[in-house]
């Protein structure tokens, strides 16, 4: 675990909002290659590097936001374009390919739910949860996918609350959670905003909460990945992990302890 901010406080949290995706879950893993031949396909075989860097850019946001720039790509190139929606049904079509046949070999026994979790994310929701620590899941998929695949893995009596995307809106679920617990009445320095995307670390830092940027090897299921490292250190977060492995370093960072 790397500390890149030596003033974190050394009180403990009592509030935990976790990214999903990419965060606990690989069950999505792959979805940039779903998407980059996509966008691609729609904007021309020269837009590989273009799309490529949006992409990247844009990780964490919700998918609907992305297709409306994909759209307006179109536009910018073809004249005219077609509803976000549409492209953004098309795209979930294709991933959900895959992602239903992962859910499926849960379902029915082939696999096991260690398949699809980054390492020690179960007993770190343990550790906190015993704790008394309220946990949350803030996700830019789909409100009713992410709470079924948090189910499908077994995690959902974790969480007092999960919040996807809302489905036919742009509001970001995780901004909206974390300005509804602060609002609520939960000090900055007591939340803790725990993600693999820039989105949240920066929504975190904003809000005055402390971040852990979760630089997973989602294909290992442990270890650092370099590029979200980069992409992490730069969104400000104040710690990096690449998985839940270290679990004494972790509870100092959460509980000061």
């Amino acid at each position: 675990m790397e500390i890149l901010n030596q003033a974190i406080p050394p009180i403990p949290v009592s509030t935990v909002l976790f990214d999903f995706d990419g965060t606990i879950s690989t069950l999505r893993h792959g979805w940039e290659s779903v998407m980059e031949p996509l966008m691609i396909e729609l904007l021309g075989a020269d837009s590989g590097d273009f799309v490529h860097a949006y992409i990247d850019e844009s990780t964490g946001i919700q998918t609907i936001l992305q297709m409306k720039w994909l759209a307006g790509q179109i536009k910018l190139r073809h004249g005219s374009a077609a509803d976000p929606g549409e492209y953004k049904a098309e795209y979930n079509r294709r991933l959900m390919e895959t992602v239903s046949k992962r859910r499926a070999s849960l379902q029915d026994g082939k696999a096991k739910r260690e398949d699809y979790l980054m390492a020690g994310s179960v007993a770190m929701l343990e550790y906190l949860h015993g704790r008394g620590v309220a946990l949350y899941v803030a996700s830019g998929t789909d409100d009713p996918d992410v709470k079924a695949e948090v189910e499908v893995l077994g995690l959902t009596k974790y969480f007092e609350k999960i919040a996807g995307a809302p489905l036919g809106a742009e509001n970001c679920s995780k901004e909206d959670v974390i300005r509804a617990l602060l609002n609520s009445g939960i000090p900055g320095n007591r939340l803790a905003v725990v993600g693999d995307g820039k989105v949240e670390i920066a929504i975190g830092r904003e809000n005055g909460a402390r971040t852990l940027g979760i630089a997973s090897d989602e294909e290992a299921r442990s270890g650092i990945n370099p590029v979200k490292r980069e992409r992490l250190v730069k969104a400000g977060a104040d710690a990096i992990a690449g998985d839940f492995s270290e679990s004494e370093e972790l509870a100092i960072f959460f509980m000061g302890e």
